[in-house]
């Protein structure tokens, strides 16, 4: 389950804007999990998400205010704890059986990232995001698919 802050979330999938195949699995997870057509959205287009787009994408379960975010969790975490744990274990895991990749999806996504990072003309694009500031404290690190749009082609 993922929650977001309506006002402070924003995820990203920028790889791509730099020349990489995005590691880690959202390729084969993604499509599963908002469909092919918004995955190719997010990993191709690179732009960042906000909490209210995550949402209606289903992306997150829910964009909650701020300073409710903290409170619903906990709460849902304290409900689910006192109910018995057989039957969160095996919800949970017939769940995962039904929806989440095969290995073989993920390893083929982990091995085309490798493959890309290594390409030169993906370095010469991580170094030119460097400069922006990536990996940073500041704007660029806050806001990678908007940054993105300052490294040249």
């Amino acid at each position: 389950m993922t929650f977001a802050s309506r006002e402070k979330a924003l995820l990203s999938q920028w790889e791509v804007g730099v020349g990489m195949v995005a590691g880690g699995g959202p390729m084969a997870r993604l499509p599963r999990l908002i469909g092919r057509s918004r995955a190719l959205e997010v990993l191709l287009g690179s732009a960042d998400i906000g909490g209210d787009l995550a949402q209606e994408y289903g992306y997150v379960n829910r964009s909650l205010p701020d300073d409710e975010l903290d409170s619903f969790v906990e709460a849902l975490a304290m409900r689910i704890s006192a109910f018995d744990k057989w039957a969160i274990s095996n919800t949970k895991r017939l769940v995962n059986a039904a929806s989440l990749a095969p290995e073989v999806e993920m390893a083929a996504g982990w091995e085309a990232c490798i493959a890309s990072v290594a390409r030169p003309a993906t370095q010469a694009r991580l170094a030119a995001f460097r400069k922006l500031g990536w990996h940073q404290p500041g704007d660029a690190e806050n806001q990678l698919g908007a940054f993105l749009e300052h490294l040249s082609s």
